[in-house]
């Protein structure tokens, strides 16, 4: 089967020809319907801070991975062939694209711990956005971040992450206000439900933030939530636009400002955007395209030109 390979940084992805898969004892081979592109892609072709991460190189990339169940292992009892499986990225058997071969080829074998299940009403575009895009921004917003019901805020980016971050929140009763350079997705976030969009988190420098979630991570954004959320507020790191940042330790320290990071998240919180996807209270922008389009989507968004979340959905 064909398979985009990563081979090393600065170097562009490969299409090679790789044996199918095969499923070991508790695993199951997965027809893959759906894989996301992340901003961690266009990170892992950019830095070398990347590589150790990855178990082997050359490696399929491919990390937001939705599908059908086409064979299983010895000792799979909960799953079936024909099943609609998302594949959480963040258990026990590592994240596709880094820890094994992933979701950028027609076939992906994974341990059954890995799969949530997919609600009939949610296509599989979703169901592979869900899985990182959509887990990572609701553990960031409602786990870590800890909003509720009038909690006032701050989204930076509204990307693949920040729209279905802003709208959990919006659904939670959260006040919800945007920072996003990309004045395209103004009307996105609008319809979304938040209170305001800017430019920049600075502009909401008189809002009285109480939590500002980082979607974008490019240094300047870090170091701009930290200045301007409210004295004992708390900024959530998640994006990784950029692996460091220089921040103002006054306003951290004497605003007694939290700054954690927030990575991945859980199978609930995989299960808990499918929910909600399954409502269709939530509906992220996806923008489909092929598999042969994989390395332009990538480009795409490195050079900033992509409107929500990139999938591709056929051409496997």
């Amino acid at each position: 089967m064909r398979a985009w390979q990563f081979t090393h940084t600065h170097e562009p992805l490969v299409l090679d020809e790789v044996p199918e898969p095969a499923a070991g004892p508790g695993q199951v081979v997965i027809d893959v319907k759906a894989a996301g592109l992340c901003h961690s892609d266009v990170g892992l072709l950019e830095d070398e801070g990347w590589l150790a991460l990855l178990a082997k190189q050359p490696i399929t990339i491919g990390h937001e991975v939705a599908g059908v169940v086409a064979a299983v292992g010895d000792g799979v009892v909960n799953w079936k062939v024909g099943d609609r499986v998302g594949v959480c990225p963040t258990t026990d058997a590592g994240a596709p694209g880094y820890a094994f071969d992933g979701g950028f080829a027609a076939k992906m074998a994974v341990d059954e711990v890995a799969l949530v299940r997919i609600p009939d009403t949610v296509s599989f575009a979703e169901g592979a956005a869900g899985t990182d895009a959509g887990m990572t921004s609701h553990h960031a917003v409602m786990a870590t971040g800890g909003v509720t019901k009038g909690t006032k805020l701050g989204v930076i980016g509204f990307g693949g992450l920040g729209q279905i971050g802003a709208r959990m929140a919006v659904l939670a009763g959260a006040e919800v206000y945007v920072a996003e350079i990309n004045e395209a997705v103004w009307d996105n976030a609008r319809a979304a439900g938040v209170k305001d969009v800017r430019t920049s988190i600075t502009d909401f420098a008189d809002a009285g933030l109480d939590v500002i979630v980082d979607f974008a991570g490019f240094g300047t954004t870090t170091a701009d939530a930290i200045t301007v959320v409210r004295p004992g507020g708390k900024v959530v790191q998640v994006g990784m636009g950029r692996l460091e940042s220089t921040i103002n330790t006054r306003d951290l320290i004497t605003k007694a400002v939290t700054l954690v990071g927030s990575v991945g998240g859980t199978k609930d919180d995989v299960q808990g955007v499918y929910d909600v996807l399954a409502t269709g209270e939530l509906d992220p922008v996806i923008t489909e395209i092929t598999f042969d389009d994989i390395p332009d989507g990538i480009q795409r968004l490195a050079d900033g030109k992509v409107v929500g979340r990139l999938v591709a959905t056929s051409g496997f």
